[in-house]
């Protein structure tokens, strides 16, 4: 399964969001984000603009997660350096890869990164 993990700021935009799925590669079957962020209104507007389900991550598996960005601050706040990246891999399920490192929407509010589960 291809999931789509998102981080983004409060102040994200549905074209933000969709800008840094499309630059993380796009093509995901599920999208996911940590628990806290999972009912904001542009999360769920993008889940059903996409036809996709939105997966909610609590902090403590988002934190199992074995990331490529390491940001302090993100890490302080939600206990991993990347809630893009740690919560593509969660949602893709234990032996998941990432296909690359987060990406960053034009507007720098949004961040999504792509990760595979072990079967594909």
């Amino acid at each position: 399964m291809r999931v789509a993990g998102l981080g983004f700021r409060s102040s994200a935009t549905l074209a933000s969001l969709a800008d840094a799925l499309e630059r993380a590669g796009g093509g995901a079957e599920l999208l996911a984000t940590a628990a806290v962020k999972a009912d904001a209104p542009v999360a769920i507007a993008l889940a059903r603009a996409l036809g996709l389900d939105l997966r909610a991550i609590d902090r403590e598996t988002l934190g199992r997660q074995a990331v490529l960005t390491q940001s302090p601050r993100v890490a302080g706040r939600f206990g991993t350096g990347s809630v893009a990246e740690a919560a593509a891999l969660a949602g893709a399920g234990q032996g998941a890869r990432l296909l690359g490192p987060r990406m960053v929407s034009g507007d720098g509010l949004a961040t999504a990164a792509i990760a595979i589960g072990r079967d594909e």
